[in-house]
């Protein structure tokens, strides 16, 4: 394992000379590999979701890469290595789990994230970045995990409404809002707010009902992709376009393909 590690390791090198490498990696920084590092977490994911181990192996070794491409942008800056990030990530792991690697004790799932929030409030405030409870939460973290994560650290602090019918008068709020602001003609500024704190407020009914917001749109993109598919197919079997149906016609063969799915 330490072999194909090493090899990994000594090809991005290799990659990465300025006289004899390849003329895209060498021009590349930081900045310019993060969306592909992105990209490559969410092309595990959906293997991961499809359940296609053979693709999920090729995937995760896409995403090893991007650690070793950012690794060698650091070595060759002198900051670090890919062996300082494997002993970085080694030593938080044994200090994240007291229970495990020390004396302490968890014995449920709950305790043990209970646990680790603690260790990493710790270690946010060794390095004085524990002057919020929202500190620690990546402003690059896509939108609607984000909104989670931001809703989920207020919580915690006691910034929560005590029932979920509160949480649906805040939506109930923000559609009123939307609503106003169409009648007022408010513009798109006004409205990308409005909008922006219904979305955060359904987030965070999402998190407080126990719900993934992020997993949960997924699989509804997921849905909408099948059932529209499936709405194109029966026209088109037909000899027709969606362009040229009206969408009364449309309507009912949604409906129709959501029948189909709840028999099967």
């Amino acid at each position: 394992m330490n072999r194909n590690i090493d090899r990994l390791i000594e090809i991005m090198a290799a990659l990465r000379n300025p006289e004899t490498g390849c003329p895209w990696d060498v021009k590349q920084n930081f900045e310019t590999i993060a969306p592909y590092t992105i990209e490559e977490a969410y092309e595990v994911a959906d293997a991961i979701q499809r359940g296609d181990m053979a693709d999920l192996k090729d995937e995760l070794g896409d995403l090893l890469l991007q650690v070793v491409f950012h690794a060698r942008m650091a070595e060759e800056s002198g900051d670090f290595a890919f062996n300082d990030v494997a002993g970085a990530i080694a030593e938080k792991m044994i200090r994240r789990h007291p229970h495990v690697f020390g004396d302490e004790s968890a014995e449920t799932p709950e305790a043990v994230k209970v646990s680790w929030e603690d260790t990493k409030a710790r270690e946010r405030a060794a390095k004085g970045q524990d002057e919020s409870a929202l500190d620690g939460v990546a402003t690059a973290l896509p939108a609607l995990i984000r909104a989670e994560k931001l809703s989920k650290r207020a919580a915690r602090v006691g910034f929560e409404w005590p029932t979920v019918d509160m949480v649906f008068r805040d939506i109930e709020e923000e559609i009123e809002e939307i609503q106003h602001e169409i009648r007022v003609d408010g513009g798109p500024d006004r409205l990308e707010d409005e909008v922006g704190d219904l979305l955060f407020c359904v987030a965070n009914l999402a998190r407080f009902v126990g719900v993934d917001p992020e997993k949960a749109l997924r699989s509804t993109n997921d849905k909408f992709n099948r059932r529209f598919r499936a709405v194109e197919a029966s026209f088109k079997q037909e000899g027709r376009a969606l362009k040229d149906c009206s969408l009364d016609e449309m309507d009912a063969r949604w409906d129709a393909v959501k029948r189909t799915e709840k028999q099967v």
